[in-house]
């Protein structure tokens, strides 16, 4: 389990995408955490500028890159950042997708290596989190991180990821949400989605939670696109972010993919009861 208290319930905006103001009232809101994608720079002065403007709210990388980011330079970073906002940052770490980088290799060996020089750094393993989705990663994420950050998944991937991790390490997955009805709302969620759908890792962890190729191919399905991305009033999906907590998750981070996330923010706060 991780040192730092999110909460239930998380924004994830990329690191382009979010600015003070925004996490300022995410902070107002009550949101348990700002989680901060995009693979963010090592130097992670942009986490430092939302926690410098922020009170209280803890802020997680959603995810910096193993490949693109030297471990050393990640770890002196996490402790200037320790230092200036003690118990507010976890570091969230991972190896990406195989097609963005020409130094793929060994993906396990990256991951064990970057986590041996991110403790030789002096950072504990109560301060970092791992994208994880296949059992070999989410079993290293409970044995040697706070927990497991899955990304594009549905509860059926949670509950997976819960018995594998077992009782302790901290169970985070993000959703994407689109806070509308309709073939707009449809169709964002599946101009996003499908670019994911294009990409190894995310496409054998989908077949792993029984989705079939027909569901897989031409953008997704109906049905897989309803199951990735919530849709409708902020009831509904407040409703269907709280199927993860069922299923076992700790913490879910949802990501407004379409319309004004700021309004999105302040209307799924009011459905989750957050204040």
């Amino acid at each position: 389990m991780t040192a730092i208290d999110i909460g239930r319930f998380g924004i994830w905006r990329r690191v382009s995408e979010i600015d003070e103001d925004m996490a300022r009232e995410a902070e107002s809101l009550e949101f348990g955490a700002i989680w901060i994608g995009g693979s963010p720079p090592g130097d992670l002065v942009a986490v430092e500028r939302i926690l410098d403007a922020t009170e209280r709210i803890p802020v997680v990388t959603g995810i910096v890159n193993m490949w693109r980011e030297d471990a050393t330079t990640v770890a002196a970073s996490h402790r200037r950042l320790r230092e200036r906002h003690p118990g507010r940052f976890l570091l969230g770490v991972g190896i990406g997708h195989p097609e963005s980088t020409s130094e793929y290799d060994d993906p396990v060996a990256k991951i064990e290596s970057y986590l041996d020089e991110l403790g030789h750094g002096g950072i504990p393993k109560e301060e970092i989190i791992l994208a994880a989705l296949g059992p070999r990663v989410l079993g290293i994420a409970a044995e040697r991180t706070a927990g497991a950050h899955p990304y594009l998944t549905t509860p059926t991937h949670t509950r997976f990821a819960r018995n594998i991790l077992g009782d302790g390490p901290i169970l985070a997955p993000e959703h994407f949400v689109v806070v509308a009805d309709g073939d707009q709302a449809h169709d964002a969620g599946r101009q996003t989605v499908g670019r994911y759908l294009r990409l190894d890792n995310y496409r054998r962890n989908l077949a792993r939670e029984g989705w079939v190729e027909v569901d897989l191919d031409a953008g997704g399905s109906d049905r897989l696109i309803e199951a990735l991305v919530l849709q409708g009033s902020p009831e509904r999906i407040a409703d269907g972010l709280r199927e993860h907590l069922k299923a076992g998750a700790d913490h879910i981070s949802l990501q407004v993919i379409s319309g004004d996330p700021g309004e999105a923010h302040r209307q799924l706060a009011v459905a989750l009861k957050l204040s």
